[in-house]
């Protein structure tokens, strides 16, 4: 990573997905943090930054989900190139691929071209949901009870903090435990890699199962977003063409305690002295 000062982390290109907002378990401000420690040439929003799906049932948009809004077009005004592909969640902006909104490029796919030369699509990966494809009432039951286990996370969450324990994800625990999830995400991967591999490029980026992950395991790079509802995960490429998964949580407490670390310092020298 190229540091441009104390405080920017500069990338070469960032990707964001499953952001949701417009419900209550948006992380909106862990990600405005996090788009104010990082910036990159380019932003590719992988789907479901807008969850349509919950406002139509009922309106939630805190001045914080606003924030992130105004911080993308901020972004995409000054230079930085901001590309929308909507997901499943947000599938009413898809009758607007092709626009462009306050400098946003609204997108079906695209393709990205790596620093290495390798090609990557970049896809939300909502098709390739065998549940979504095959049984979309399936996946509007599901929605509801993932909501029902992000709730019971939260109050969950907030003992923790009181008792000085760690972040702990719920539904991140679920999907590891039952047999069925796993063999869902690892058919997800495999169909996704085989889409890559049928349009001729070298890998793939998407986000839609909230599974953070870089892998070859099917023949080409798989890469997966991640979210921000549980994760607060990103998926970056350096100014050296690497890819990484910034996982903001863990970042967040390094940070803190660096900069711990620093404050104590010289009381420990005048203390020693």
């Amino acid at each position: 990573m190229a540091k441009k000062d104390r405080d920017v982390v500069s990338v070469r290109t960032m990707f964001l997905s499953d952001i949701h907002l417009g419900t209550k378990g948006c992380q909106a401000e862990m990600l405005l943090g996090f788009l104010k420690h990082y910036e990159a040439d380019t932003i590719y929003l992988v789907g479901d930054i807008i969850d349509g799906w919950r406002l139509r049932s009922s309106w939630y948009w805190p001045q914080t989900h606003n924030n992130v809004v105004q911080k993308l077009l901020k972004r995409a005004r000054k230079g930085t190139r901001v590309v929308f592909i909507p997901g499943n969640h947000d599938e009413f902006a898809r009758d607007y691929v092709g626009d462009n909104f306050g400098g946003i490029e609204i997108m079906g796919t695209a393709i990205h071209e790596g620093l290495d030369g390798n090609r990557l699509l970049i896809i939300h990966g909502d098709h390739f949901d065998l549940v979504v494809r095959h049984a979309p009432w399936l996946a509007y039951i599901g929605d509801g009870a993932y909501t029902l286990a992000l709730a019971i996370n939260r109050y969950l969450n907030i003992v923790r903090r009181r008792m000085g324990l760690a972040y702990w994800s719920l539904s991140s625990w679920a999907k590891y435990k039952v047999k069925k999830a796993v063999n869902h995400i690892g058919r997800f991967e495999e169909l996704l890699s085989n889409e890559a591999r049928r349009l001729d490029v070298q890998g793939v980026v998407c986000g839609h199962i909230h599974h953070a992950a870089i892998h070859n395991d099917f023949g080409v790079r798989y890469m997966n977003t991640g979210d921000w509802v549980e994760s607060c995960t990103a998926l970056v490429e350096n100014h050296d063409g690497s890819y990484e998964i910034i996982r903001w949580a863990d970042e967040l407490r390094q940070l803190a305690f660096v900069e711990r670390a620093a404050l104590l310092a010289p009381q420990a020298e005048a203390s020693a002295a």
